[in-house]
Order: C-alpha cells, then sequence, then structure tokens
C-alpha cells in the first residue's frame, strides 16, 4: 500500500472530497444526514482540513493500492500520545486487512515522534469499528458526550493503544 501524504492545495481537496464521499456513504447507518453534512463541513471540508494541517500538528495520508484509492487517515501529534482522529476505508475495500495496514503505519508516525501511546474516539454504536480496535489491542479507557454545535453531539469512546 502506497501513502499519499498530504501537503497541496489540490491534494486537500481531493481528500476533502474522498472524505465527504466515505462519510456519506458510511455514516447513514448511525447519524441522520443533516449532521452527516454538519460533520462532513466542520471536520472534512477543504477549509477544516487546511486548518489542521497548519494549526493542529495534523498529518494525513491518502491510502492508495494498485492504483486505487482506498481510504484515508488523519493524525495528531499530540504532547503525550498521537491522536487518531480519522481512518477511512472505502466499501469496496473493507475487511481486506487494510485498515490494519493503515494502523501499522500509524504506529510507525506515533514512534518517528516518540509516542508511548495512540488514542482515539469512537462512536459508541460504531460496533464493528470498536471490535476491529479492540482486535487491533487498543482499549476503553474512558467515554466523553461531546457538543459539536448546531444542536448535534458526539457520543463517543474513548480507546487507547500501547505501543
Amino acid at each position: 500500500m502506497n501513502y499519499l501524504n498530504i501537503k497541496t492545495e489540490d491534494e486537500i481537496q481531493n481528500l476533502a472530497d474522498l472524505a465527504s464521499e466515505i462519510w456519506h456513504e458510511y455514516w447513514t447507518a448511525i447519524l441522520k444526514p443533516e449532521q452527516i453534512d454538519y460533520m462532513v463541513e466542520k471536520f472534512q471540508s477543504f477549509n477544516a482540513i487546511k486548518n489542521q494541517l497548519e494549526n493542529d500538528r495534523y498529518i494525513y495520508n491518502i491510502l492508495e493500492d494498485s492504483g486505487n484509492i482506498i481510504g484515508y487517515f488523519g493524525v495528531s501529534v499530540k504532547d503525550n500520545y498521537l491522536f487518531l482522529s480519522k481512518l477511512y476505508i472505502k466499501k469496496d475495500f473493507r475487511g481486506l486487512g487494510c485498515g490494519k495496514q493503515a494502523f501499522n503505519k500509524i504506529k510507525q508516525i506515533a514512534q518517528q515522534y516518540n509516542k508511548k501511546s495512540i488514542q482515539l474516539t469512537v462512536n459508541k454504536y460504531n460496533t464493528n469499528t470498536i471490535k476491529a480496535y479492540e482486535k487491533w489491542g487498543f482499549k476503553e479507557i474512558d467515554a466523553v458526550v461531546t457538543d459539536i454545535g448546531n444542536g448535534f453531539v458526539m457520543d463517543d469512546y474513548i480507546m487507547e493503544f500501547s505501543l
């Protein structure tokens, strides 16, 4: 698998388009369309991604395999850990080990920054993803409900992987 590190404005736009595609396909079983639209704009639009890259110590990679764009991930370098903010795989490539391969790359990034753990938040109703994270060695360490504005909240578990 190849990892395209996002840097240019064209790459940011391609990532925002990919994120919108995946989010609108994936989240419909859990979230209302209005919340998906709101979250894509707030967290995965061109402006949001650009701001994260410039101000929040984010690293984004688009995942490519055999000429196919299959997904992406985004991590943020925090003081005491690496935060796995996004890891999304296109529908046709789920269940094939692509997420696990991406997670191996994320572990390498954590090690490059001398982080001893990787943390993430995951929707409490996203059971398949929770099972995958547990299989990879993540442990639930807390739960949080976060007001994200516009009348929407994120109801998440906080999970951690120790390196």
